[in-house]
């Protein structure tokens, strides 16, 4: 084996070695998820070399300087401010949902007027409309990273497989009872996964359309769907108050989550597939190990429902968002402690997410604002102001310098970086 390079990845940290072996070339990824913005890299490259023969001495400087860009491209101190570089005036009915591709290049918009939309987002131009549907879109999904396929989910109880490049309907899924609500794509690329009012969720091959399986356990409707990293797992949440965990190498459920005491608003796998958080209707979020299928903490704090839960990329901290219009943060590497709340929002608070680095959090409204905030102080940093209604989603771009809002209004606004000032000013 011959080490040819060493690549980085930022987001979550890594690094890959391209090398070649039997006249092949390779890559192996190396993940660096304790990388923080004080880690000795001296020390983290002998640790790196000592596990990894391709690491030899006379590549070490490489690998060290590899590592010392990788830390300071995510631990930068700085933050930008955004400005508006483009709004799209999206459809003529109200919007759904809105999905980026990996590197914010291109963005989706679903509809009550029964089109997904396909858009060049530093252009601002309609690359296609998606017809065929025959009600509602109302959720849309890129294969990343590849976002070369898009799927689509409609009330009309089907979904469909379209080519970015043609615009194409290249597969419609049916089998569905009741409106499909939420679609993944698998990330090893082979199945699509689609989740139903009809309280089932459904496995498709992605290239012949054929079904593969039919995920029955739920007793109310299935709103939230996610895919864990590598594929091998599926996690549901459903209006039954519960949680479930599937095998989608045996299409066998593996576990139910139980404890909530209302609805399930949203769930999501920490990057390494270990953990699982949760929101509910019944005000709490909830932490949960898959190793087990227990709860670890059963986090309380807001006033209202809990709307929407998110993790950053490492899975060291939860922000939950929620109807009495303040984001909380929880430290869950050190006994789900409460770092700050955001407050500053009028009204209620329907999504959350954290900037790729971790270091931002973006919020979107019913009181028509995006808001970015400092986690660890809770400051507001930037108020996103514009939309003339409900901003309902939000969402940054692989690198964190763009970010898409989308509003009730009809429109999404694209945001790009400009001034950059020291957080600490």
């Amino acid at each position: 084996m011959r080490l040819k390079r060493i690549m980085l990845r930022y987001f979550p940290p890594g690094i890959g070695l391209e090398y070649t072996q039997g006249g092949c070339t390779k890559t192996k990824e190396i993940d660096l998820f304790d990388l923080t913005g004080s880690t000795d890299i001296e020390e983290l490259a002998f640790a790196v070399a000592k596990g990894e023969p391709l690491i030899t001495p006379n590549v070490h400087h490489q690998l060290v300087d590899s590592l010392r860009r990788l830390q300071k491209k995510i631990f930068s101190t700085t933050i930008h401010n955004f400005y508006r570089h483009k709004t799209l005036k999206t459809h003529l009915l109200p919007l759904t949902n809105v999905a980026f591709d990996k590197f914010g290049k291109k963005c989706l918009t679903g509809s009550y007027d029964r089109t997904c939309k396909v858009w060049d987002i530093e252009t601002g131009e309609e690359v296609f409309t998606l017809q065929g549907h025959k009600n509602v879109v109302y959720a849309v999904a890129f294969n990343n990273p590849n976002g070369d396929k898009i799927l689509t989910g409609s009330f009309d109880k089907t979904a469909r497989l379209w080519s970015y490049e043609t615009g194409e309907c290249k597969q419609t899924f049916s089998g569905h009872s009741g409106e499909v609500v939420a679609v993944q794509f698998d990330p090893q690329k082979q199945l699509i996964a689609t989740a139903s009012m009809d309280a089932t969720a459904r496995l498709h091959n992605s290239a012949t359309g054929q079904e593969v399986a039919v995920l029955h356990g739920h007793t109310g409707e299935i709103i939230s769907l996610q895919y864990n990293t590598y594929g091998t797992h599926l996690l549901t949440g459903s209006f039954d108050h519960t949680v479930a965990l599937w095998d989608t190498r045996t299409n066998s459920q593996l576990g139910v989550l139980t404890g909530h005491d209302a609805e399930i608003s949203s769930c999501m796998f920490s990057q390494d597939g270990n953990l699982v958080v949760s929101g509910s209707l019944d005000k709490t979020a909830r932490a949960w190990d898959m190793r087990t299928l227990t709860c670890l903490y059963r986090i309380e704090g807001h006033n209202d429902e809990v709307l929407d839960v998110t993790l950053d990329l490492r899975g060291w901290r939860l922000a939950t968002a929620s109807s009495d219009s303040t984001v909380c943060l929880w430290d869950l590497q050190n006994n789900c402690k409460l770092i700050s709340t955001l407050s500053g929002h009028t009204q209620e608070v329907s999504k959350v997410c954290f900037n790729p680095a971790g270091s931002i959090v973006l919020t979107a409204s019913q009181d028509h604002t995006a808001r970015l905030w400092d986690p660890d102080s809770g400051k507001c940093l930037q108020i996103l102001e514009g939309h003339s209604d409900d901003v309902f989603s939000c969402a940054f771009s692989y690198y964190g310098d763009t970010i898409i809002t989308a509003s009730k209004d009809n429109t999404c606004r694209i945001w790009h970086n400009s001034i950059v000032k020291k957080i600490d000013e």
